[in-house]
């Protein structure tokens, strides 16, 4: 029953978008508006249908949603899934990159700061997470470009691969969209090596604000976890600090991580349009930061739904995840 939730979901988002961009009038005029005569503007909005009423244009775009096709875009007569398929694995890659920075370092450092609970460890690493929960996501990016980069050079300052790496693995046939995947088919170390050191600083200037949350979390959980009684009773037996912090006190402590992990994608995705923009990382946020520029609503509208639905489709997953993790949760 959980999954047919998806469907009113998909629908009150797609509902939502239409209305939200219809509110500033058709997409052919908010485009194309000062660089056509009234002649030709009216001729392209009447090609396009938008002088037809709004609920039947909302019928037409609901029809044509629902079946897949999201149109074209208006600045350069694209179809929207080709944009979408195009540079979908690029935000695919980077959201996953994200989330491991998160993991490795938002668990492990709230279950250190719980175990040192009001000790100087603990208060540290709490004035730590709430500086990455705080701090935008494009001045992280900034910052870190700025150290890493341009100061120490360690890092690239922009895009997916070196022009070298990209020719290699175009050559060997990599067409997944996922840079690591066409990487290690190419069989050579150093593209891996190459598409690895790109997506440090974009990842890491993503996922901070998650590894934030994470971090909060897991502290206030095991805290609570690390008081009970069944702890207690395995302290007791003389079991070790470290086996009772790891097996005893963590398991318990992630089920909400893992409940919140689904709304922090959401986010990741809101965060990927400000990374991606700031590291010309070419996905879909870069891509929909360039079509909101040129007011090609088509297109934004394309890319939300995508999203949207990806939104829903993740908290859906996330809830099972949860159930199996605690016997308890049933949806």
């Amino acid at each position: 029953m959980r999954f047919l939730l998806i469907i009113p979901t998909v629908f009150i988002l797609v509902t939502t978008v239409f209305v939200l961009m219809r509110a500033t009038g058709d997409p052919i005029t908010a485009s194309l508006g000062g660089r056509l005569t009234p002649a030709q503007l009216a001729e392209r909005i009447a090609a396009a249908g938008y002088d037809r009423p709004i609920l039947v244009q909302y019928w037409d775009y609901l029809t044509d949603v629902f079946s897949g096709d999201f149109g074209t875009t208006i600045s350069d007569n694209r179809p929207v899934t080709e944009v979408l398929a195009q540079h979908g694995g690029a935000t695919l890659e980077l959201t996953l990159y994200a989330v491991l920075i998160a993991v490795v370092l938002g668990m492990p450092l709230g279950a250190v700061s719980a175990y040192f609970r009001d000790r100087a460890p603990d208060a540290v690493l709490r004035v730590l997470a709430i500086l990455a929960y705080a701090t935008p996501v494009f001045f992280a990016g900034l910052l870190l470009k700025l150290v890493f980069a341009v100061g120490l050079g360690w890092f690239p300052v922009a895009g997916r691969a070196s022009t070298d790496a990209q020719i290699e693995m175009r050559f060997s046939g990599g067409t997944t969209g996922i840079y690591l995947i066409d990487a290690a088919l190419t069989g050579q170390w150093w593209v891996v090596q190459d598409v690895l050191t790109h997506a440090v600083l974009p990842a890491t200037a993503l996922g901070l604000l998650t590894a934030g949350v994470f971090l909060r979390l897991v502290r206030t959980n095991m805290i609570g976890t690390l008081g009970t009684e069944y702890v207690d009773a395995a302290r007791s037996r003389g079991v070790s600090e470290w086996r009772l912090v790891g097996a005893h006190a963590a398991r318990p402590a992630l089920i909400p991580v893992i409940t919140v992990a689904g709304m922090q994608v959401a986010m990741l995705l809101v965060g990927a349009v400000l990374t991606e923009t700031t590291f010309e990382w070419r996905g879909l946020g870069f891509q929909l930061a360039q079509y909101l520029t040129v007011r090609d609503f088509v297109a934004v509208q394309g890319i939300v739904v995508l999203m949207a639905v990806i939104v829903a489709v993740t908290n859906f997953v996330v809830d099972i995840v949860a159930a199996l993790i605690d016997p308890r949760v049933r949806y």
